[in-house]
């Protein structure tokens, strides 16, 4: 029997209704904001994210779904979000708009990865970036949209975590010598991952889920204190937006983000769950990746959510989004005269935004009664032979076992009032 391929998932109707509350709650808030939807292709050059993201990072070296089209053109799916829409903003000339420019997205984003909880080779991201402004006034907004998406959603029990990681071109050369030095002494015990990093991306070392590396994290060298004065009024002037709004939040000193691109602030909203993948909203600021990728130097500041781990922590707090599915209503049908009555009527009562089931063809009344309660109709409407020779509907109402014979317009009038 042929599956879906391993690490994807069907979404199945009684799902949708937690991936709708998420698209309208996350857009609306977005919105609130004044941020625009922005849609990008499924897949880019590969060299979107070699430059964008970074040679160095676990998504390049391991995770990206690579391939090559029939002209020969070497392609990635998408990978992450923030890339593509920065080459969307280069290429659509978004820079001669008013900045900074604020989009948004939900996407689906592929990496060859290990499937488990909340984690999948197909997933899904809701993100926002906000391009062209380098204030830490922006960097304020960024977290407050992703704390205001957490409120609106009702999740509650989450911690926001921030940490500067100080500027590329300035104060992170000395905190990188300073990593390397002192992890320098622990080579013999750490993974082979890290091992690779000192050299090629020291800062991943504070990133690393090994249990082998854990107890060097906590004498780790921290990079709040080693950022130059521009990079510590930025990081202390966000510190005094947070404040000033009462939002809460707790200073990680190993927090680092995974990709090459992050520079001073970084971020992550986590609920109080234990794991390694436990957390639902990430991101901070890009300042140089935009030129990476071949534009002009220009500022930005983003974050991305998994929608799939936001509906584990739904779940998980018995939070039920609306439905999304009215009940319909069945109309049963006794013989084919009766069927040439109810294809009509079901027309009209569609077309008063009534949902409308024609019970199945050639089955018994009783049957169709039980196809009605399968679908948890309301309401049934029985068109058999006493009905056609007085022009006239028996509707039942399934909760109080009552029954009516009506006209049309009553019929409608009756379904539409309740």
């Amino acid at each position: 029997m042929l599956q879906r391929p391993r690490g994807t998932a069907d979404i199945l109707p009684n799902e949708q209704k937690y991936w709708k509350f998420i698209h309208e709650a996350t857009a609306k808030v977005c919105e609130k904001f004044g941020y625009k939807r922005l849609d990008t292709p499924q897949f880019e050059s590969k060299d979107l994210f070699i430059r964008g993201v970074g040679t160095q990072t676990d998504i390049v070296q391991k995770e990206t779904y690579t391939f090559q089209d029939k002209g020969n053109e070497e392609l990635t799916l998408r990978a992450e979000g923030t890339a593509p829409a920065c080459r969307a903003y280069i290429e659509n000339g978004m820079k001669n708009l008013q900045q900074p420019v604020r989009l948004y997205y939900h996407a689906s984003i592929f990496r060859y990865e290990r499937p488990q909880s909340g984690r999948y080779r197909e997933h899904h991201q809701f993100g926002i970036e906000a391009i062209g402004d380098d204030s830490p006034l922006i960097d304020c907004e960024v977290i407050q949209i992703a704390t205001d998406v957490i409120e609106v959603l009702g999740i509650p029990n989450t911690s926001l975590f921030i940490n500067s990681i100080g500027g590329a071109s300035c104060c992170r050369k000395d905190y990188l010598l300073s990593l390397k030095t002192y992890y320098s002494n622990h080579l013999e015990l750490l993974c082979n991952d890290c091992n690779n990093r000192m050299e090629n991306n020291p800062l991943r070392l504070l990133d690393c889920k090994q249990k082998q590396c854990q107890p060097f994290l906590e004498d780790a060298p921290h990079s709040i204190d080693s950022l130059c004065q521009e990079c510590r009024d930025h990081h202390e002037k966000l510190l005094g937006y947070l404040d000033s709004l009462q939002l809460a939040y707790i200073i990680n000193s190993k927090l680092v983000r995974g990709l090459d691109y992050y520079n001073k602030t970084v971020f992550e909203i986590q609920p109080e769950t234990e794991g390694s993948q436990n957390t639902i909203i990430g991101g901070g600021r890009y300042d140089g990746l935009i030129e990476q990728i071949g534009g002009q130097s220009t500022p930005g500041i983003g974050f991305g959510c998994g929608i799939e781990r936001l509906i584990l922590n739904l779940k998980s707090n018995n939070i039920e989004p609306p439905e999304i599915y009215e009940k319909p209503v069945v109309i049963c049908h006794m013989g084919e005269d009766a069927l040439n009555i109810a294809v009509p009527l079901s027309k009209k009562l569609r077309s008063n935004n009534i949902h409308t089931i024609i019970a199945p063809y050639g089955k018994s009344i009783r049957s169709q009664m039980r196809y009605a309660s399968s679908n948890d109709s309301d309401y049934v409407v029985i068109i058999g032979e006493e009905e056609i020779k007085q022009k006239t509907y028996r509707v039942k109402d399934m909760n109080k076992s009552t029954e009516y014979d009506l006209n049309e317009s009553d019929l409608i009038n009756l379904i539409l009032k309740i």
